[in-house]
C-alpha cells in the first residue's frame, strides 16, 4: 500500500487520535526540544508510534517545505468513504440532513486546506471538487487543514455538472454563490438538504456550474473589496446553514 506524508503538530496529532494504527513512523527534529515537542513526543509514544530522530534538512526533503514545525509522519492512507454515493446512502439510512460544500476550480492547496477545516467545523458531510482544474489532498493541504483532511471526505468527480444534477435527483438543493446575484445568502432557507457551490476567488464558478445550480446567492459586501477568499466565503455560507439548522435566530 502506498504511503503519504503528514506534517505539523495538528495534522499528525489528529491522525494519532483517529487512526493511530495507520502511523508508520514520525520523524522529529533533533534540534527542537521545547515543551510542545516534548508533549507531542509523549503523546505519540503513548499512542504506540515509532519516533525517528531527523535533521531539519531531512524533514524538509520529506515534506517539501520548511513549515513542518519539526514533525513529519509517514502514514498509510485512511479511507473516509469509498464514494459520494456511499456517503449519501449512509446519511439516508439514518435520516441525515446532507450539508455539502462544492468547490469549483480551487487549485491553491492552502485554500483547499482552509476550506476543509471550515467544513469540519461546520459539520459538513463532504467536500466535492472536479478532477480537472482542482488540487487534491497533499501534505500542504493536510497541514493547513489542521486534521480536517483526516475527518472530512473529499471527493473529486469527473463531471461536476452531472454530479450536481445527481444531487438534485436526491432532493438536495444546489445553491451557488455569485457576486452578481440579487438574493443574499441570508435570504434563503438552508435548513434542508443543501449543497453550497463556491468558485475560485476572482474567476468564480464556471458558467456551466452556475447554470446547473438551483439558485444563485451573494454574500453582502459593505467595504471596498469586491470578494472574499474562498475559504472565508465557505465559512460564511456553511455557518449560516449551521445557524439555521440549529434553529437559532
Amino acid at each position: 500500500m502506498s504511503t503519504k506524508v503528514l506534517f505539523g503538530f495538528h495534522a499528525i496529532t489528529i491522525r494519532l487520535k483517529t487512526a493511530p494504527q495507520s502511523v508508520i513512523e514520525i520523524h522529529v527534529d533533533t534540534g527542537r526540544r521545547d515543551q510542545r515537542m516534548r508533549q507531542f513526543a509523549e503523546r505519540a509514544t503513548a499512542a504506540g508510534a515509532k519516533l525517528v530522530d531527523s535533521s531539519d534538512t531531512q524533514l524538509q526533503k520529506m515534506c517539501g517545505t520548511h513549515r513542518h514545525q519539526g514533525v513529519v509522519a509517514r502514514v498509510q492512507p485512511v479511507a473516509l468513504s469509498h464514494s459520494l454515493d456511499d456517503t449519501l446512502d449512509e446519511l439516508d439510512s439514518v435520516g441525515g440532513n446532507p450539508l455539502l460544500l462544492v468547490l469549483d476550480g480551487i487549485t491553491d492547496p492552502h485554500n483547499l486546506g482552509a476550506c476543509l477545516r471550515v467544513a469540519d467545523g461546520a459539520g459538513a458531510h463532504a467536500v466535492i471538487a472536479p478532477k480537472d482544474h482542482a488540487v487534491g489532498v497533499n501534505a500542504t493541504v493536510s497541514k493547513v487543514a489542521s486534521g480536517a483532511a483526516e475527518t472530512v471526505p473529499y471527493f473529486m468527480v469527473t463531471n461536476l455538472a452531472r454530479t450536481l444534477n445527481e444531487l438534485k435527483d436526491r432532493n438536495i438543493r444546489v445553491i451557488g454563490t455569485s457576486d452578481t446575484a440579487t438574493k443574499s445568502i441570508y435570504d434563503i432557507d438552508l435548513s434542508g438538504p443543501v449543497a453550497l457551490v463556491l468558485g475560485a476567488e476572482g474567476a468564480g464558478m464556471r458558467q456551466l456550474t452556475g447554470k446547473t445550480c438551483d439558485e444563485l446567492v451573494s454574500i453582502p459586501m459593505r467595504g471596498a473589496v469586491e470578494s472574499l477568499n474562498v475559504s472565508v466565503a465557505s465559512g460564511v455560507c456553511l455557518y449560516e446553514a449551521l445557524r439555521q439548522r440549529d434553529g437559532k435566530t
